[in-house]
């Protein structure tokens, strides 16, 4: 929306991107019923925190894409920072507001029931906006659960995805194809031994969210490895012919493996981290390969793309100063199962793709409008 580029667009990509984003908004749903009654997994759609991880690799193909052939030539790397900052950094504010916004309707209460101070929530909000991540435990980390970014969780992804652009412009793109290769085999064979050796402790590579050894090593892996592995594909990607229904083909195969259930059992080799890598090494460059083979022929399909690629950001980014609220009731009320509270948790993902909407057309797109003036 900000910027007319030569290239063809990958709708289809678009739309799975939004898809991505809906079924983030459904996992965090379960994962309140997980969170308020004290579960240790979560019981349905277990695996939607791998929507991170296909992020990550729609990114670097879409970087990768766009930005290969024209980073330090017709383009500067001064320019690339600024396109990249205004097409993410003003629905980030805005996220941070509403984060604020949802923490003083809810009392400023943190999850052990005691209460932060305004002075501290105005703090968290302005390191927020400024992309400055919380230590656990410190007085602006105001909801005391130890996340990076208190007043908007989710936020930690982006943080990673910041210093996914920083080294793209800096060193990534810079590189052959064949090193680039290499690297990216290095990467995979780091995110495998993380994931299936169980570093972060608890069978899953669901880390990032918090500034400790483990998440800052285990986030930066899911980060680079995927957002890596997306730019090489971008470099090499040849057409698949004859694709058909490619949309609906990989949203089918998004929503199956998301909602595969926790893989238990493993001594020396942990099963859900196996299928985790094998998500995210093998099977989502298949989605995206296949995705970026195909076109929608059909004036649904691409509204559907085009909705569900716009909403994407947004949704991400709104939804969660939401489902804080939605937490805090759950545990107020012990209500613990979808079959409870399923008016509400509807109710609430409705309203995230509404506020999503409304951000979209009312502050993202004219703010980012007005900034690419200055992207040139």
């Amino acid at each position: 929306m900000t910027f007319i580029d030569s290239k063809p667009h990958y709708a289809i990509l678009d739309g799975l991107r939004g898809v991505a984003a809906l079924l983030v908004v459904w996992y965090h749903v379960f994962e309140g019923f997980q969170f308020a009654g004290n579960k240790p997994i979560i019981d349905f759609i277990n695996h939607g925190y791998l929507a991170v991880d296909f992020f990550f690799i729609l990114s670097g193909f879409v970087i990768g894409y766009a930005y290969d052939d024209r980073l330090g030539k017709s383009l500067t790397i001064g320019g690339f920072f600024r396109r990249r900052l205004i097409r993410l950094h003003p629905m980030l504010v805005m996220g941070a507001l509403i984060g604020i916004v949802s923490f003083l309707l809810t009392g400023m209460e943190r999850w052990d029931g005691s209460h932060s101070t305004l002075l501290l929530t105005f703090v968290a909000f302005l390191c927020s906006c400024l992309m400055i991540p919380a230590l656990p435990g410190m007085p602006r980390e105001v909801r005391g659960n130890g996340e990076m970014f208190p007043l908007n969780g989710p936020c930690w992804s982006l943080f990673f995805e910041y210093i996914g652009n920083i080294l793209y412009a800096l060193v990534i793109h810079r590189l052959s194809t064949r090193a680039l290769s290499w690297l990216s085999v290095l990467l995979c064979c780091a995110l495998t031994w993380f994931a299936v050796t169980n570093q972060s402790g608890y069978g899953s590579i669901g880390v990032g969210w918090t500034i400790d050894t483990t998440n800052v090593l285990g986030g930066t892996l899911r980060m680079l490895c995927p957002f890596t592995l997306g730019v090489l594909m971008s470099r090499v990607f040849k057409p698949i012919k004859n694709v058909r229904g490619a949309f609906w083909t990989c949203a089918i195969l998004l929503l199956v493996f998301f909602h595969v259930p926790y893989i238990d059992g493993g001594e020396l080799l942990c099963f859900n981290g196996i299928f985790e890598v094998v998500c995210i090494i093998c099977v989502f460059p298949v989605i995206v390969w296949i995705a970026a083979s195909g076109k929608t022929t059909d004036n649904v399909s691409q509204r559907i793309c085009r909705f569900l690629g716009d909403i994407s950001f947004p949704l991400y980014i709104v939804h969660y100063p939401l489902m804080y609220a939605f937490y805090m009731w759950l545990i107020k009320n012990k209500l613990y199962t979808f079959a409870e509270t399923w008016p509400l948790a509807l109710a609430t993902v409705a309203s995230s793709i509404c506020i999503a909407w409304l951000c979209l057309k009312l502050y993202d797109e004219p703010v980012r409008k007005w900034l690419g003036r200055f992207a040139k």
